[in-house]
């Protein structure tokens, strides 16, 4: 007789299971074994291999709506937007459950003479001395939408733990008629599949991260292969502040 459950951490954990053994592509717990061999061949024709920090960073930074500060590259996998926030001022931490991404990041940092602290492991189950906020800037640049609904709830608990009062979560995520599975969340459920991963659309987004303001929501720009920048129009970029006055209160 199984009767462990006892905090909301325990109930998390058992609707993983309901994933893990479907062989579930997401972000935490097993997922690792799927995500170490996703990365472990770097000449795979994967777009966002490529050594390009996200289009929309880019313009974050250029039009002042960031600055530099101490950042958190949440799911970083090869490394490349947190070697550019390094590039441009930012104190940055940058983690991923996948050794092998780690590994290439950390090769990438070396040839680049870039200083960023690397994190294996769960972000959700880190404690406070691995990920050590707070963090003036999260970044996640599609871990979102490879997590089950449930671990929206972890998601959201790390933003208000690291996420500084007056600091920034620019997301990148899968778009609703464009990329990843439209299935409601409970059906998610009945299935017992991710399906590649999950669309969201600015309604859903502006609800899942209200208790942040929202400074900007648009489709990602599409770059062409010769551009500096990475950009596929198949997904949603978005900025949230997390209001000083409201992390006080």
């Amino acid at each position: 007789m199984d009767r462990t459950v006892r905090t909301v951490e325990d109930v998390l954990a058992l609707l993983d299971g309901l994933f893990t053994r479907q062989g579930g592509r997401w972000t935490t717990g097993d997922g690792a074994d799927f995500w170490d061999r996703f990365y472990a061949d770097r000449s795979r024709p994967v777009p966002f291999f490529a050594a390009k920090p996200d289009e929309s960073l880019a313009a974050y930074l250029d039009r002042g709506l960031i600055a530099p500060g101490r950042a958190l590259d949440l799911g970083c996998g090869p490394g490349r937007n947190a070697l550019f926030l390094a590039s441009r001022g930012f104190e940055v931490d940058a983690v991923d459950l996948a050794p092998a991404a780690l590994a290439w990041a950390e090769d990438r940092a070396h040839e680049a003479g870039a200083d960023v602290r690397f994190v294996c492991g769960d972000a959700f189950r880190l404690a406070d001395t691995e990920l050590t906020g707070p963090y003036d800037l999260v970044v996640d640049s599609g871990c979102l939408h490879h997590l089950p609904p449930h671990r929206r709830i972890s998601y959201l608990a790390l933003l208000d733990r690291v996420l500084a009062p007056g600091g920034h979560l620019a997301l990148t995520c899968f778009a609703a008629g464009a990329m990843g599975s439209e299935l409601s969340d409970a059906d998610l459920y009945r299935v017992r599949q991710l399906q590649g991963g999950l669309a969201y659309t600015p309604e859903s987004l502006r609800r899942i991260f209200s208790d942040l303001t929202e400074v900007e929501l648009r489709r990602m720009r599409d770059e062409p292969p010769e551009s500096a920048l990475f950009g596929e129009a198949f997904l949603w970029t978005a900025l949230f502040r997390r209001d000083a006055e409201a992390a006080s209160g």
